[in-house]
């Protein structure tokens, strides 16, 4: 057998190791190139999410509208402090068939706190006000000066807080448009007044921020919507935005429907800063992802991140009904952590025909808008709001409580039926075997049977004291279920006076008839 030569020998090993060489580096430049980088996963998780917080709610949105009787909604989501989507259900005029559009202009109603809350800070920044100076300072030249308001302890910190010590406001104080609508001074010579001392707790006051307004004029010298234009809603590119009606809303504003379905037409307040800012869903959804983690160019150009910050800081503990979906707020924002440690800004709005709601995540740049020209739309919103969270992985926020609260109003509304039915069973069936007998003043068992009539006519006075209101807190929570309610409730009293008025008779249930005592004698 022939040998090779030893250099022919030593080439060829060469070149299998180069070969080997080449194809490792070959395929480690493939398998590398398969493999997406770290910002890729992300990105692919991102658009995994929010394709199926999508899904879900073109699929669900409309169920609930159906179920909750909810004509309109329109829905923006935030992430990573971009908003990268918009869409909207139902009609904007349920009897012109207008549909729903993300153009719509929509009263924004209490979100406009957290709005005029940016707008006071950048009067802070710009040194103009202190939020621990007395407000009286910044109203000397006001009505309200002059007639002796306000007290020397209220700041603006008390009044961005809801610690100032002021009433709620008349509800329902709405004009049209085009009527002679009463001044910001007029309004607050009726409205503003302490009910408690400043500082000492939480209590929710559209009137205090109603001052707020009437700082921000007296300290710039101009009317409060230009200046929140020019200085928070411009920057921060909410274009079709607005506290000062315009003409051009008249035909981009929906028409809205309160808790029996009565339409509402478009509506104004006398004062703007605590509800009176006209938006749309997706202005709302810029106003939101201005105010994350990292701002964005619009956020810089109105506020530094540590009045963004001071905002999102919880002030003041809530107590009362609010603590149910919240424990605290800070300025112009209620402020809540998520189990997992995240923390949540957020503020809703309700007035006649509308509901709203943001929730925002600075910290994730994950946030949700919500608006509806609906009063009956708060389980609806939370139901929403739980989708989100839980397509996004994150605990439930406070506000979901409203869908296990409902839930438990309805355990409550079949439990009261139940017990109505059963009761009206027990009293007829004894009556037809002669065990009870109608006999209102008789004095058999009058103490048990007084105790059933001062009830039922307990419940029904309740009933029309309900029926006469016209607004209702636990309505607007629960709109289909308090109907509902308020059924079992008069069963329930139905019942108990019929209780009262069939006492037992001396029939034994077995054996001969014996003897009334004299107790038992009517």
């Amino acid at each position: 057998m022939a040998r090779w030569p030893q250099t022919m020998l030593a080439s060829a090993s060469r070149l299998r190791i180069y070969g080997l060489i080449a194809w490792a580096l070959v395929s480690v430049v493939v398998i590398a190139d398969s493999i997406p980088a770290a910002g890729s996963v992300s990105e692919l998780a991102d658009e995994q999410i929010l394709g199926r917080t999508i899904a879900d709610f073109d699929v669900r949105i409309p169920q609930l509208m159906a179920t909750y009787d909810v004509p309109g909604v329109g829905v923006a989501l935030v992430q990573h402090g971009t908003l990268v989507w918009s869409n909207a259900y139902g009609y904007a005029n349920v009897d012109a068939a207008d549909p729903m559009t993300v153009e719509a202009v929509v009263r924004a109603e209490s979100i406009s706190k957290s709005v005029t809350a940016w707008g006071v800070m950048r009067l802070v920044e710009r040194g103009l006000v202190d939020l621990d100076d007395p407000v009286a300072g910044y109203l000397r030249r006001s009505a309200l000066a002059n007639n002796g308001f306000p007290d020397d302890d209220l700041t603006l910190r008390q009044l961005l807080s809801h610690t100032a010590g002021m009433p709620l406001g008349t509800i329902g104080v709405e004009y049209s448009p085009h009527d002679n609508v009463p001044t910001l001074d007029e309004n607050l010579l009726q409205e503003a007044h302490l009910v408690r001392e400043p500082g000492t707790s939480f209590s929710y006051s559209n009137v205090g921020f109603d001052v707020l307004e009437l700082v921000i004029e007296e300290v710039t010298g101009e009317n409060f919507a230009r200046y929140m234009d020019r200085e928070v809603l411009q920057p921060l590119g909410m274009s079709d935005s607005s506290f000062a009606w315009s003409e051009d809303f008249a035909r981009a504003v929906p028409t809205g429907y309160d808790l029996r379905g009565r339409p509402v037409p478009p509506y104004v307040y006398p004062a703007k800063a605590s509800g009176g800012l006209f938006t749309t869903v997706e202005d709302l959804g810029r106003f939101v992802s201005a105010g994350m983690a990292a701002p964005s160019s619009s956020a810089s150009a109105v506020l530094e991140l540590g009045s963004i910050e001071q905002m999102y800081t919880p002030t003041v503990k809530i107590s009362g009904l609010f603590r149910f979906v919240t424990p605290a707020y800070g300025l112009g924002y209620f402020v809540e952590d998520l189990p997992s440690g995240e923390r949540v800004v957020w503020h809703g709005g309700q007035g006649s025909g509308w509901m709203t709601d943001f929730h925002g995540i600075p910290e994730t740049g994950d946030g949700i808008v919500i608006v509806s020209n609906s009063q009956r739309s708060w389980p609806l919103i939370a139901h929403v709001l739980l989708m989100w969270t839980e397509a996004s992985g994150l605990g439930p926020v406070g506000f979901s409580n409203i869908v296990a609260a409902t839930r438990a109003t309805w355990l409550l509304v079949g439990s009261v039926l139940l017990v109505s039915l059963w009761q009206l069973w027990r009293v007829g069936t004894k009556l037809r075997s002669g065990h009870r007998a109608v006999a209102p003043l008789a004095r058999r068992a009058r103490f048990a049977r007084f105790g059933e009539a001062f009830a039922g006519i307990g419940l029904i006075g309740i009933l029309v004291w309900g029926m006469s209101q016209d607004y209702l807190f636990v309505s607007s929570v629960f709109p289909t279920a308090t109907s509902w309610l308020g059924i079992a409730t008069a069963a329930l009293a139905v019942v108990l006076l019929l209780s009262a008025a069939t006492p037992p008779t001396c029939r034994r249930s077995h054996g001969p008839e014996r003897s009334c005592s004299r107790e038992e004698i009517p």
